[in-house]
């Protein structure tokens, strides 16, 4: 009688504690811990099935073996334990299709008990002791009892963890709604089946003037003296005979302006096809024409630069402007560049002996090349002044010493290409012709110059006329530079220092160079 009032009172306090927790981490560490206690084995696992199926694996041990990490589903200790839902007790290690009961070769006894509800098997608890013949009848009768007490309670807890994350989920994703809806341009307003306001977004509350005080207010009141009474009638109408309406246009008022609103009205349904209310989708025609007439606005201002450019700079110059048109300002700006003159020596006392039409092939032939050889180095191709090219390293884009060190490379390799014999111009009577470069670093405004009726990106200033100057003091097959352009330079070229030159406009002889080809 005393041996079944202490196992009362054990089972007792066990499942009164196991009451008490709602946690399943805390259930399955009580029910492992305290069984071992009581019961005084030497070993305790809870294994538990995953709730997509398959092998029970360890959810907690207790004791200083080891134990397996999972027991396969289709073993004959588990496939027998879930199909009679009962007990299994060992009491010696001897051959038996249960032997797996036994989770170290040290135990000679062992018990498994179901924890199941009808409609599930949750898992199962073990218990093993070194001794043989140590699970008796009071034993069994408490651990069982313990055993179906539990796994009706981690049942629950699985169930209520399992709802935890459903409501987590749903509040999730109404969450993930309502940064839609608030993100939407449009107007969204949603009714209730009494046709009260139920719900709007960010952009409604903005421009409607909505606000937490409209919630449950008659829908048709709200817009009485927004919309027309004919607009009215539509949804109300839709509303009646559960009816979709697309396409509604018209003017709403509000106290700031007037939007031109194209109206969708589509009928929300509940279970069962039962009518819940509306939802009013406003699109802001005005905005989207407003913002139509600014793309087609970037559109334009990106064709105007593509033509300006696309025969005189780089593509990726010319893109680079089509990303940023702000670096082209209207009326021009101030810049620092070099400047560059190529001019054909020989060409004046050459074409006077040549009909016209042979004189403008064959500068044709070389501008050909030579204006690749700009591009290529990144040059601007400003004009051309009969026989003579003017072309500028930092406009529209501007990088002073690498603008300057790229003009002289550029200026180097027109003339080896006039220099080479596999060039393809200067042929046959203009073999003789040559050419003098004249270059200077410096100021200068570019822009849009010109009228309305003809605009071009073109460059003024003392450092064009500098330039221009110098061109005229080049001699064939020569690059002459000033101090300024040299100052911008790296080693890398071969400079010959020549005698300071007077140029018209200029008070002080300007310090020159010659860049060795």
């Amino acid at each position: 009688m005393e041996k079944e009032h202490d196992i009362l009172d054990e089972t007792v306090r066990l499942c009164t504690a196991l009451s008490r927790e709602t946690k399943l981490s805390s259930m399955i560490s009580i029910l492992v811990e305290q069984s071992l206690d009581i019961s005084c084995s030497e070993l305790a696992g809870l294994y538990l099935y995953p709730p997509a199926g398959g092998s029970a694996r360890l959810a907690y041990k207790r004791g200083r073996y080891e134990l397996p990490g999972e027991i396969r589903k289709k073993s004959e200790l588990v496939s027998f334990l879930d199909d009679c839902r009962e007990a299994i007790v060992l009491l010696k290690r001897r051959p038996s299709p249960f032997s797996e009961l036994l989770l170290d070769k040290k135990m000679n006894s062992g018990i498994i008990l179901p924890l199941n509800v009808p409609s599930e098997n949750i898992g199962f608890l073990i218990l093993n002791s070194d001794k043989e013949n140590f699970f008796s009848a009071d034993k069994f009768r408490f651990l069982e009892s313990i055993s179906k007490f539990a796994g009706g309670l981690l049942h629950n807890s699985v169930l209520y963890d399992q709802l935890k994350e459903y409501v987590r989920k749903i509040e999730a994703m109404e969450r993930y709604q309502k940064n839609i809806f608030s993100s939407m341009s449009d107007f969204l307003i949603t009714t209730n089946s009494d046709g009260n306001i139920h719900y709007f977004n960010r952009a409604a509350a903005e421009k409607l003037g909505l606000s937490e005080e409209h919630i449950g207010k008659n829908m048709t009141t709200f817009f009485s003296e927004k919309i027309t009474k004919k607009a009215l009638n539509a949804i109300n109408k839709a509303d009646n005979e559960d009816s979709l309406i697309l396409g509604l246009e018209g003017i709403l008022t509000t106290e700031a302006d007037s939007i031109d609103y194209s109206l969708n009205v589509t009928p929300l349904k509940g279970k069962r096809g039962r009518k819940e209310g509306l939802t009013l989708l406003f699109k802001d025609q005005s905005a989207e024409m407003e913002m139509k007439s600014k793309m087609s606005m970037a559109v334009e201002e990106r064709r105007v630069i593509k033509d300006m450019f696309s025969k005189y700079l780089s593509n990726d110059i010319i893109n680079h402007l089509m990303e940023n048109p702000k670096l082209i300002n209207p009326g021009g700006s101030l810049k620092i560049a070099t400047v560059f003159f190529a001019d054909i020596r020989g060409y004046t006392s050459f074409s006077e002996s040549q009909e016209p039409e042979d004189i403008i092939d064959i500068l044709n032939e070389y501008f050909k090349e030579a204006v690749e050889i700009v591009i290529e180095y990144g040059g601007y191709i400003d004009k051309f002044i009969g026989d003579c090219i003017m072309a500028a390293w930092g406009v529209p884009l501007s990088n002073e010493k690498e603008d300057a060190i790229k003009a002289v490379q550029c200026a180097v390799e027109i003339q080896r290409l006039v220099a080479s014999k596999q060039r393809k111009f200067f042929h046959g009577q203009a073999e003789t012709l040559k050419i003098g470069i004249g270059m200077h670093s410096g100021p200068l405004v570019a822009g849009n110059l010109g009228s309305s009726r003809r605009m071009d990106y073109s460059m003024i200033g003392d450092t064009v006329n500098l330039a221009a100057r110098l061109e005229g003091v080049a001699e064939a097959n020569e690059i002459i530079i000033t101090g300024a352009t040299k100052n911008m330079l790296d080693d890398s070229f071969n400079l010959e220092k020549r005698t300071p030159v007077m140029v018209k406009g200029k008070k002080a002889p300007i310090e020159i160079y010659n860049v060795a080809v």
